[in-house]
């Protein structure tokens, strides 16, 4: 295991961490474990993603510039090295990508390791989650050690350490609590539940309500209106995850009532300024 860089977790602990996904997020959960101290192969499918980080710059000046990489991250082109030797890998892709890349290195998973979702959305065509794509294409043997990161927090925010809290899900509380001692620290902290469903549904479906309320902040509608948008957004929100299996307390927690606000509040959020013809088409 890593030792060489002293720890700013919680647990102290250092491991080696896989990031599949090269964009804002994914570098900036990169960055966090890095200067956690973990060993972080984070892999790009753009060449100049991979180029720009392990370059003398040390960043990502695609998606992410300005944010200096730590010694511990190195960007690859080869999605195998981010996961054959890692015991905790996040995968940071947009939902409609996450077959395409899940399939190639779904034998590479071992039931050692963690794989943790960092993804929000529904599939557009099957209405799918993050959790049922993964269900469906990885092997029984790893469906165990599936966990899913969500909550209000922005890259741009979580890069400059920020305080940000989020949300673990696993069904498996064993599996939760060892993702949340290996991300937490005093400005990152990890909260846990076993209520997969719930979290999944707040990640994906508060984006219906930020495009509702940048709508109406476009039309001047005023903050009553956006109030009303959020609050009664929430209860319909809570209906659908509860029809789900979900937990209705988890609608009043980080990922659904805390994403919410963020996203519908928070000026970094780009789904929230979008137009009335790009929210028809918009995708999840």
């Amino acid at each position: 295991m890593p030792s060489a860089t002293a720890s700013s977790g919680l647990s102290g602990e250092q491991t080696r961490v896989g990031v599949i996904g090269g964009g804002a997020w994914g570098t900036a959960l990169a960055i966090h474990c890095a200067r956690m101290g973990h060993e972080v192969t984070l892999w790009a499918l753009e060449e100049e993603v991979v180029s720009s980080v392990n370059g003398t710059n040390r960043e990502n000046s695609t998606f992410l510039p300005g944010h200096k990489c730590p010694d511990t991250l190195t960007a690859t082109s080869n999605m195998t090295e981010a996961v054959a030797n890692s015991e905790l890998v996040l995968m940071v892709v947009p939902t409609p990508y996450i077959a395409a890349t899940v399939k190639p290195i779904a034998d590479l998973l071992r039931s050692d390791q963690i794989f943790v979702s960092c993804t929000k959305g529904i599939l557009n065509d099957t209405l799918e989650t993050p959790h049922e794509i993964l269900l469906r294409l990885l092997p029984r043997t790893v469906h165990s050690q599936l966990a899913y990161l969500s909550g209000p927090s922005f890259a741009a925010e979580v890069v400059k350490q920020l305080p940000t809290v989020v949300t673990i899900a696993a069904q498996e509380d064993s599996v939760a609590a060892r993702v949340q001692a290996l991300l937490s620290t005093p400005r990152f902290r990890c909260y846990r539940t076993t209520d997969v469903t719930g979290v999944e549904l707040g990640g994906a479906l508060k984006n219906v309500l930020a495009i509702a309320c940048g709508i109406s902040d476009g039309l001047d509608l005023g903050n009553n209106a956006r109030a009303a948008l959020i609050t009664r957004g929430m209860n319909e929100i809570t209906k659908m995850a509860v029809a789900k299996g979900g937990n209705p307390l988890t609608m009043n927690g980080l990922a659904g009532m805390g994403d919410l606000v963020l996203t519908c509040t928070g000026g970094l959020r780009c789904v929230r300024y979008q137009g009335p013809e790009e929210a028809c088409t918009s995708h999840t």
